[in-house]
């Protein structure tokens, strides 16, 4: 047998993790009970051990920089077909400077995430700075400095437990940018105090950031409650085709600070669809995505599986109408189910101004749909 080193004892863990996900998570305990079900959780175990080993099992606040979180083969924690999201390692006592660029974004922010340092879900969100409380220069570039004293502009706090900074930049495109290799924020970050020179990995050192993975895997498997055992916010609804009033996300989870939600789950047998009817907020952007239970987006690289107001195609008095359902009802505004009787509908609007209408909602015959 080989020594028993740190290392090797954290792999072990992470290996037992994953059997327990196994024989827990993708069971009926969560109620994952047929093949697909179990396949569809596989997958989504997968990408989330991805999303670990990426962002989690080498990190450096004192180092840091810039990795995209989620993308067309790494989804988790319910992506954006139109956003592209990055983090980095940050910590409470040290100054970083943060630049970038709009890259053709309808919005950008970059949101202070606190209390994860292990690599577990972030305590909470704890500041947010967007692009109209920041300059962007004419050719789209822009600088944020985080901690240190407070500054007159482009400036965000960092509490003692900062741990990441996340950017969100938000596109109204006909492509979804999320699948558009030409998208490029080119964002960099470096640390303004001294720090010492990179350590050369250790046995320590790579059991530290196995471990991180393995709570990054944990706390988005088994230590997500199951479904019915879990307290939702107000903006996620739980009756079937019906959705709640769009609200803030309160510093819920890792949401945006200035964005209203709405999400519910839809149910629909092969022959029905779901017609979903509303206006599109005054707002810098917004946008419908569908979700599977595991808050994955669908196919959105190959399919229609998302919309925003750009790709939506309005009615003559500006009100949209949009169709779920597993076949091309010959309708504008589809978007694809892929077969699936359930799944998650989930809306954004970012900077709304005034009252945002909350989308009805009717289940019809598919069709009726071609002859309405």
């Amino acid at each position: 047998m080989p020594d028993p080193t740190e290392a090797r004892k954290a792999l072990h863990e992470l290996i037992d993790l994953l059997r327990e996900v196994d024989e827990r998570f993708l069971s009926p305990e969560w109620l994952v009970n047929s093949p697909q079900d179990v396949a569809e959780g596989m997958r989504a175990v997968m990408h989330v051990l991805q999303g670990g080993l990426q962002g989690w099992f080498e990190t450096d606040a004192e180092h840091p920089e810039f990795r995209r979180i989620v993308a067309p083969w790494r989804k988790f924690t319910g992506d954006n077909a139109d956003a592209i999201y990055y983090d980095a390692p940050v910590r409470g006592d040290l100054r970083y400077r943060v630049r970038g660029r709009m890259d053709g974004a309808v919005y950008v922010s970059l949101t202070v995430e606190a209390g994860s340092q292990d690599g577990r879900m972030g305590g909470r969100t704890d500041g947010v700075i967007n692009d109209t409380q920041f300059g962007v220069a004419p050719d789209g570039s822009f600088e944020v400095l985080f901690g240190g004293p407070p500054q007159p502009r482009n400036w965000l706090a960092l509490p003692p437990d900062a741990s990441r900074i996340t950017t969100r930049h938000y596109y109204e495109e006909e492509t979804c940018a999320a699948a558009d290799p030409r998208r490029n924020p080119a964002l960099s970050i470096e640390v303004l105090d001294r720090v010492g020179p990179t350590a050369p990995p250790s046995d320590a050192s790579v059991a530290t950031g196995l471990r991180r993975v393995a709570n990054f895997v944990r706390a988005r498997t088994l230590e997500m409650p199951p479904p019915g055992k879990r307290q939702q916010p107000a903006f996620v609804g739980i009756t079937p085709n019906q959705f709640p009033a769009p609200c803030s996300p309160a510093g819920f989870g890792l949401a945006a600070l200035d964005a209203c939600y709405s999400m519910a789950p839809y149910v629909l047998a092969p022959d029905q669809a779901l017609v979903m009817r509303g206006r599109w907020p005054s707002c810098r952007c917004a946008n419908v995505d569908l979700w599977n239970r595991f808050q994955q987006t669908y196919d959105y690289a190959n399919k229609q599986v998302t919309l925003n107001r750009k790709q939506t195609r309005l009615e003559p008095d500006g009100s949209f109408r949009i169709v779920i359902a597993h076949r091309d009802p010959g309708v504008p505004n589809w978007l694809d189910t892929e077969g699936r009787p359930f799944g998650m509908v989930f809306w954004r609007f970012f900077l709304p101004e005034g009252e945002i209408e909350t989308p009805r909602a009717e289940v019809v015959p598919v069709d009726a749909l071609a002859r309405s």
